[in-house]
């Protein structure tokens, strides 16, 4: 069996785009290793992601995750066991600019995009189900409501 968990927090002010992609590489490193797959989502100074794998090595993760300082206010959003891995690989979205920067047609694409990816996933559990839901609900938000 395997277990999926699904989580969002927000970035702190400081964290910087260099240190978004020294996440990632130490996340994809790190799941590539402990046999892990999901999604995670930078997104307006948020993180949302889901994690799939074994239940002690997620819940590990997990721990991890919550006394990590580059982001705050981590909220456990949804757990599942699953008979299948909904993501069999593992990977990271994220736009590197801010909303008010000058390349507005490309950043409105990305945004399509990812409403897309959503719409067109199957969601075969809770828990993947509500990390598209936050994902869009993300996406579709004004950032001074969040």
């Amino acid at each position: 069996m395997i277990h999926t968990l699904t989580y969002e927090s927000k970035a702190i002010k400081e964290l910087t785009i260099a240190d978004v992609e020294v996440i990632l590489a130490t996340a994809k490193q790190f799941n590539s290793q402990n046999d892990i797959t999901g999604c995670l989502i930078f997104y307006k100074r948020r993180f949302i992601q889901i994690l799939e794998g074994d239940k002690k090595k997620i819940y590990d993760l997990y721990e991890k995750v919550k006394n990590d300082k580059r982001h705050k206010q981590v909220y456990l959003l949804s757990e599942d066991a699953i008979e299948e891995r909904n993501f069999p690989n593992w990977g990271m979205v994220y736009y590197p600019i801010d909303d008010n920067e000058a390349n507005r047609n490309e950043y409105e694409q990305f945004k399509r995009n990812l409403l897309l990816l959503a719409d067109l996933t199957v969601h075969s559990n809770q828990t993947a189900i509500l990390f598209w839901k936050r994902m869009k609900l993300l996406i579709t938000t004004p950032p001074d409501h969040i």
